[in-house]
C-alpha cells in the first residue's frame, strides 16, 4: 500500500492515524507493514465504510479538512468496497541505518557488488550502476524524466530504484531520488569498474 506525502506527513507528526482505500480485493491485513520514509508504518485496523458514514472526526484523523474534502478525494480512487485503514508510525526503516553506512570494507563492497550484478543478470540489461550514476548525476529529478533518460516507463524505473534503496543505495526525496551515503560510498569504492 502506498502511502502519498501528506499522509506520511500526518502519521510523523500525530495527527494522521488512519485513510481510506478503495479495493474490490482487499491488499493488506492487520498487522501489515510497509517501510516508509517516516518509518515503518503498520495496519492496526481494517474497516468496510460507507462514504456517506465519514464524520468531520474521520476525515481530520485521515488528513482532510472536511468530510465533504474526505468523500471528494474518495471518488476519484476508482472502484471497489471503502475501507477505512488505521495505521501508526512502528518504528524506524531498517534501511536508514544501512545507507547511512558508507564504512564500506572490501568485503562489503564485494558483498554489494555480488548483488547487483545479480540483478544484472535477471533483466534483459545491466542497469544497477546506469542507475546508480544516473540519480547520483540528477538528484531530487522526478521518476518520470528519469525513466525517460535511460528509456524505460516511469512504473518499472521506479521498481528498479526501489531494488536499490533495499540495499540502502539510494533514498527517496518528496521529488525523485539521491544516493545514499552508502551509495556514494559505493560508487566510490568501485570507480573504474563496470
Amino acid at each position: 500500500m502506498l502511502l502519498d506525502a501528506k499522509t506520511l506527513r500526518g502519521l510523523a507528526d500525530g495527527t494522521v492515524d488512519h485513510t481510506y482505500r478503495r479495493w474490490a480485493v482487499v491488499r493488506v491485513h492487520v498487522g501489515s507493514a510497509v517501510r516508509t520514509r517516516v518509518g515503518v508504518v503498520e495496519v492496526t485496523s481494517l474497516d468496510r465504510v460507507e462514504p456517506d458514514g465519514i464524520s468531520a472526526d474521520d476525515a481530520t484523523g485521515a488528513g482532510f479538512g472536511s468530510a465533504d474534502a474526505a468523500r471528494a478525494w474518495i471518488e476519484r480512487r476508482g472502484d471497489g468496497d471503502l475501507y477505512r485503514v488505521g495505521l501508526r508510525v512502528a518504528g524506524p526503516d531498517p534501511r536508514v541505518a544501512l545507507r547511512d553506512d558508507d564504512d564500506l570494507d572490501a568485503d562489503a563492497v564485494t558483498a554489494i557488488a555480488r548483488r547487483l550484478a545479480r540483478m544484472d543478470r535477471a533483466a534483459d540489461e545491466p542497469w544497477t550502476r546506469r542507475y546508480l550514476e544516473l540519480v547520483a548525476a540528477r538528484p531530487a529529478v522526478v521518476a518520470r524524466v528519469l525513466a525517460a533518460d535511460v528509456g524505460m516507463e516511469r512504473d518499472p524505473f521506479k521498481i528498479r530504484v526501489r531494488r536499490l534503496k533495499e540495499l540502502g543505495l539510494t533514498e527517496s526525496l518528496d521529488v525523485g531520488y539521491r544516493l545514499s551515503p552508502r551509495g556514494r560510498a559505493y560508487l566510490d569504492a568501485t570507480s573504474g569498474h563496470p
